[in-house]
């Protein structure tokens, strides 16, 4: 397949695109290199996934700019497209609510509408565990209405998930929606929880927690995601008709948020030191993957549980930063 991968060099998207060149796809990746975090963080995911892997190209550009879609479609004439760009976050996300509509909602929009004016009839796209909101049953399904986001970033995240039923019934392009719950591995955002859980811990910093410590997360780890977005990938591809799917792509286990630094304090060999702070508004509760659906149609079957997932990232922090 000629795939074209928007959010590149992220850290999802390094992975799977590193993942689809080197078992024989035309990948072909944008990404605009938001300030959100420093540019040579995702230059270093570019370099790792050039690295043995021929078949990958880059294109710098901008998702909300259609001259940037339309020069990169050109060089990457798709067969699909995986849309990953995004503004990531709860809490920036209330701050700054305008921009994540504008990359978020916009820049899907602007996606969709490259895709078929280039004649591309298959998406997969990546939403969020953050759609689920204040009335949603645990384990999350997919029937779930979504209908009670509790932060801009979920709002923006079910936005776009409605935006690409909406081409796909007018349009006829097939659609698979991946929910994706809490990712973490080899190239994490430095602001997520677990990569900046490990380097305070690690220095011998105290961990701000937000709350009592019992909040928990469907924790789940980067290769087991990218199975799943390669089965999507491989899915649509093979599909006779357009359809429209939506998938969980979770680990199917929960970790609180204590539990969790007691785990990055052993596999460091340091006790943390926690601050705990009072808890922060569009934080949920409990998140936990129902990957039924995901299971019987993609063959996804998570595989690393959070100890061995901690185990390993700590050991790939300490090889990043020597």
């Amino acid at each position: 397949m000629r795939v074209f991968v928007t959010g590149a060099a992220g850290f999802i998207g390094s992975h799977l695109c590193e993942r689809l060149a080197r078992r024989g796809d035309d990948v072909t990746g944008l990404d605009n290199f938001d300030g959100f975090y420093p540019r040579a963080v995702k230059e270093r995911n570019l370099a790792e996934v050039r690295t043995g892997s021929p078949r990958f190209r880059f294109v710098e550009g901008d998702i909300r700019r259609p001259e940037d879609l339309q020069a990169a479609f050109a060089a990457a004439r798709p067969e699909l497209v995986v849309h990953l760009a995004a503004l990531a976050g709860v809490r920036p996300s209330i701050a700054d609510p305008a921009r994540y509509a504008d990359v978020n909602v916009t820049g899907t929009a602007q996606v969709l509408g490259a895709c078929q004016s280039n004649g591309v009839a298959r998406l997969a796209f990546a939403s969020s565990s953050s759609v689920y909101g204040l009335d949603s049953e645990v384990p999350f399904r997919e029937s779930d209405p979504c209908l009670r986001p509790l932060s801009p970033y979920a709002a923006t995240k079910r936005a776009g998930e409605l935006l690409t039923f909406a081409a796909h019934h007018l349009t006829g392009i097939g659609v698979t929606s991946l929910r994706f719950f809490t990712v973490y591995g080899p190239r994490q955002r430095p602001d997520l929880a677990i990569h900046k859980f490990t380097r305070l811990v690690s220095g011998g910093h105290p961990v701000d927690l937000f709350g009592d410590g019992t909040t928990s997360r469907d924790y789940t780890w980067i290769d087991d995601i990218v199975d799943g977005c390669a089965a999507a990938v491989d899915q649509l591809a093979g599909d006779s008709s357009p359809a429209y799917r939506t998938y969980n792509l979770g680990g199917s286990q929960t970790t609180t948020l204590r539990q969790l630094v007691q785990l990055i304090g052993r596999a460091l060999g340091r006790e943390p030191e926690i601050v705990w702070r009072p808890e922060q508004p569009g934080d949920m509760k409990r998140t936990l993957a129902d990957v039924t659906a995901a299971g019987r149609d993609l063959g996804y079957r998570p595989r690393v549980p959070i100890d061995e997932g901690i185990g390993r990232f700590v050991a790939w922090y300490r090889r990043a930063n020597p």
